[in-house]
């Protein structure tokens, strides 16, 4: 009996580099250093208090927030700086940005700078870290702007405003009962599982392929109120069964962690509903362009499957902004182009007009 070899990543990443044979190689070596950033991550997820990584980043500071606003947990900070100080250093790179800082990260003047830029959420989910739910980090990888590789100058937040389309790479790390790696650079989208006796990322899911068909949708059902027309439209059909409109059956999910949620989807099939409502009028959406809807977009579309904001495609928007927010559906192909039908669509307007209700002015 044989057994079947398996690649380990950087392996993956020489085959992939043989396509294009004037490359230097700095583009697998960033690659490797982001994988090196994820193992560090993992093992710190994995002893949890043991480590004393959970809570906040100290004691004394129980509310301490990111530039997002948001509660940031001591390994989202222990996080972010695994993967600075782990990237930086390679001479790989011409600057980063993070969800975790405001401005994008300079690298520093006595190291050496590349043609690259790195964007990233450190750990995405950590409002689930304490209590032992999967999180992960998502990440992606763009092109320096020409001036900047020529002058070797400070990085601005201008220089990432890129859409999705120009995304070199993109991928997560998945902290569950295994650690995953998931990445596309371009042809297709490959799992990688760590093996904690090598301490590698071997590729055990070669080419993933999201079914264009789905019987789950996930979406957080507590904003419902919130939803727009065309959404509730979507999970009212959804819920409504076999005896509805769909005439099947769905099954409704929210783990609150989108790696997690885009795992299952990548291994089944599925759609996400993160959309724009009306909860917050100052937010046209709640997650971050740059480093959470463009990468899994990116993923997702390498996947056969298709990111959207719910009415155009996620990878043609023009970032505007750092840490712009916006709505994001992803998975299965069919689903997500009929949300964008939904969307399209002109809305049926019920009227509420006590004059012309059956206890009217008209009445008998």
């Amino acid at each position: 009996m044989t057994t079947r070899r398996r690649f380990t990543l950087t392996q993956y990443l020489i085959e992939q580099r043989r396509r294009f044979p004037s490359a230097s190689g700095d583009f697998n070596a960033l690659l490797l250093d982001v994988a090196l950033a994820c193992k560090a991550i993992a093992r710190s997820v994995a002893f949890g208090d043991l480590g004393s990584v959970l809570g906040h980043p100290t004691p004394e500071v129980a509310t301490s927030v990111n530039v997002q606003g948001e509660v940031q947990k001591k390994m989202d900070v222990i996080s972010n700086e695994y993967f600075t100080q782990m990237t930086e250093w390679g001479g790989h790179l011409a600057g980063m940005a993070s969800e975790e800082m405001d401005e994008p990260y300079q690298i520093p003047e006595t190291l050496q700078r590349g043609k690259y830029m790195l964007v990233f959420d450190p750990l995405d989910g950590s409002s689930n870290i304490d209590v032992n739910v999967t999180v992960g980090s998502i990440f992606s990888v763009l092109r320096a702007p020409q001036d900047v590789i020529d002058s070797g100058r400070d990085v601005v937040a201008a220089d990432f405003y890129q859409p999705g389309t120009q995304q070199l790479a993109a991928g997560y790390a998945l902290y569950g009962p295994t650690t995953m790696l998931v990445l596309t650079v371009g042809n297709g989208v490959a799992g990688f599982t760590l093996d904690p006796n090598l301490g590698q990322f071997m590729l055990t899911h070669p080419d993933i392929q999201i079914p264009v068909d789905t019987h789950e949708f996930a979406i957080n059902a507590s904003n419902a109120r919130f939803w727009e027309a065309p959404v509730k439209r979507y999970v009212d059909e959804c819920l409504a069964g076999k005896p509805g409109p769909r005439a099947k059956d769905f099954n409704m999910r929210w783990i609150a962690s989108m790696v997690a949620e885009a795992h299952r989807i990548l291994m089944r099939g599925g759609v996400f509903l993160y959309p724009r409502d009306t909860k917050d009028s100052s937010k046209p959406g709640r997650l971050r362009l740059l480093y959470e809807a463009n990468p899994i977009g990116m993923i997702m579309e390498q996947a056969g499957g298709r990111a959207s904001t719910g009415e155009v495609p996620m990878l043609g928007v023009q970032p505007t902004s750092l840490h712009q927010r916006i709505g994001l559906v992803f998975g299965s192909k069919n689903e997500v182009e009929r949300i964008e039908r939904y969307h399209a669509e002109p809305v049926e307007v019920e009227l509420h007009n006590p004059l012309f209700a059956e206890r009217s002015l008209f009445r008998d």
